[in-house]
């Protein structure tokens, strides 16, 4: 690990500590999107860490309602930021992120594939259900697509 010059400690290489965290906070975290005029928006999400579907690549993935503010903010070029604290230790994965759902991507992974995909990162992110024909209904209704971050940074206090 490398001394980060905002005062974090990088680390490129692993998403091991942030998949520790996420795991003592139930995939709760905090994720950070730019908008158009630059205001930070900020939500509290759940995540898991999921290698990508199509590139292998480990990330940092969330399921996101089809009509929320921060995809609109993805598909414009906006970095995403996820943070996790645990007490007054936190990590955060900075980088791009790339979607799959209804509106993206929808021709690179089939909707069997789709189905399947949102329950994995659901169950990375700590999330069970008892119904999950239930669960898929309501994935299709609110047309929630699959959230990669990809680990162009990885910070935090160690």
């Amino acid at each position: 690990m490398t001394e980060d010059t905002n005062g974090g400690v990088g680390d490129g290489q692993t998403l091991s500590e942030v998949e520790r965290f996420l795991a003592d906070e139930h995939g709760l975290a905090v994720v950070s999107t730019t908008q158009a005029d630059g205001r930070i928006l900020s939500s509290v999400i759940n995540c898991g860490v999921v290698d990508h579907p199509i590139t292998d690549q480990p990330t940092v993935a969330f399921v996101s309602g089809g009509s929320a503010a921060r995809l609109g903010h993805i598909r414009r070029g906006s970095l995403v930021t996820v943070t996790v604290r645990r007490g007054w230790k936190w990590r955060a994965v900075t980088g791009a992120a790339s979607l799959i759902g209804p509106n993206d991507n929808h021709d690179v992974i089939a909707p069997e594939q789709l189905r399947l995909l949102l329950r994995h990162i659901f169950q990375a992110a700590g999330g069970t259900h008892d119904d999950y024909e239930a669960y898929d209904r309501v994935m299709v209704e609110e047309r929630r697509t699959a959230v990669f971050v990809e680990p162009g940074r990885v910070l935090g206090n160690y």
